[in-house]
């Protein structure tokens, strides 16, 4: 049973220190039970929702109980707009699930997992994207996952949308990529209409309370309009990843909405680099040492650094002064047990609730 321990290692020291041995009994006991519990929880999860395998008689749709949803219409969307859509997918198995291979039948659309393998109650999703520039009108496709594991399967799900040829944006979408937390940032998309000499868009629906569009007509003139499209994201947006549509509001009573998406990433103002840091296969007693960078925009000083490590595989040297930038020494000893290595990291800042995390992973293959 893995008994979570700490990593101690004083922000005032350099040297080396091992993986927590010196609890006392009772933080001990307190902390095995709380482990114990929590194990149990999820043993229990897995058994009432997972399955060791599927039955003969479900095997043809085993593969297909994976998704939320099994197919997706993206509806009226302008020529040139990001058009994609994410498909849910968890484990609900007990054994890992492998997608061999992700295809679409029509050139028009183009499909890519998150990820290509899934332990029990993992989640993930398999992206599928419709090519408005090259295709209009009508298009009709359907993107097939095929899987080898723990079973042969495959799945089939439609995708379907009208691609307009009256309403073009460019460029597609508010792409923000990576922000740093805390900051405003504002993207504008040119939208070009071309049909009655009347039409317009009265305003701009969110569903978000992080973004906020505005747009404006620039120019008109017989049967043709342009429009710009001010989205902002605000400065109190959430660390982490957010996608997310909004929806131009027009006088078309056939197709009121025009849907633009809206992606972005913000950054913690303290980042770790690698996030996951692939150890490789040590023989017993061997040693390596990584370094783990900790990054942020102001001085920061790093408190202490948890693990819930069960074995003294794992050193963290820390260092003793404040600094915006700090490199933190991580030394792998290979047990003399042989087997997977698979250690999650907690960094604790002086001043901040949530630690940052990172990963080591690897495998001691023996003497």
């Amino acid at each position: 049973m893995i008994v979570a321990r700490s990593i101690i290692a004083c922000a005032r020291s350099v040297c080396f220190r091992t993986v927590g041995r010196n609890f006392g009994a009772v933080q001990r006991r307190k902390r095995l039970g709380q482990t114990t519990f929590g194990y149990a929880a999820l043993l229990l999860i897995v058994q009432s929702t997972a399955f060791s395998q599927p039955s003969e008689t479900a095997q043809k749709n085993w593969a297909e109980r994976l998704f939320e949803k099994t197919s997706h219409d993206f509806g009226d969307v302008a020529r040139g707009s990001n058009a994609s859509y994410r498909f849910k997918i968890k484990n609900i198995y007990r054994d890992p699930v492998h997608i061999l291979d992700v295809r679409t039948s029509c050139g028009c659309t183009a499909g890519k997992p998150s990820k290509d393998t899934f332990k029990a109650l993992e989640e993930g999703f398999v992206e599928v994207t419709m090519d408005t520039k090259k295709f209009i009108r009508q298009k009709n496709s359907n993107l097939i996952i095929t899987f080898d594991a723990p079973l042969r399967g495959e799945v089939t799900l439609p995708i379907s949308a009208y691609i307009r040829t009256d309403v073009v944006l460019k460029p597609g979408g508010a792409t923000f990529g990576v922000i740093p937390n805390g900051e405003k940032k504002q993207r504008k998309i040119a939208i070009s209409y071309a049909g009655r000499d009347d039409w317009t868009i009265r305003g701009v629906r969110t569903r978000s309370k992080f973004i906020t569009a505005t747009v404006n007509e620039t120019s008109r003139s017989a049967g043709r309009a342009e429009f710009e499209l001010v989205v902002t994201l605000k400065e109190n947006a959430p660390i982490g990843s957010l996608r997310e549509q909004i929806f131009l509001e027009t006088d078309d009573q056939d197709s009121p909405s025009v849907p633009v998406l809206v992606e972005a990433t913000v950054e913690p103002d303290i980042v770790v680099t690698p996030k996951a840091i692939p150890v490789g296969s040590l023989r017993a007693g061997q040693m390596k040492t990584f370094n783990v960078v900790v990054r942020g925009k102001e001085s920061f000083i790093v408190d202490r650094v948890e693990s819930n490590a069960s074995e003294s595989a794992f050193q963290i040297r820390l260092p003793k002064k404040q600094a915006k930038l700090h490199i933190l020494y991580l030394r792998v000893k290979a047990p003399e047990r042989t087997g997977k290595l698979d250690e999650e990291f907690s960094i604790h800042i002086a001043g901040q609730r949530a630690p940052i995390k990172f990963r080591a992973t690897g495998r001691v293959i023996g003497l």
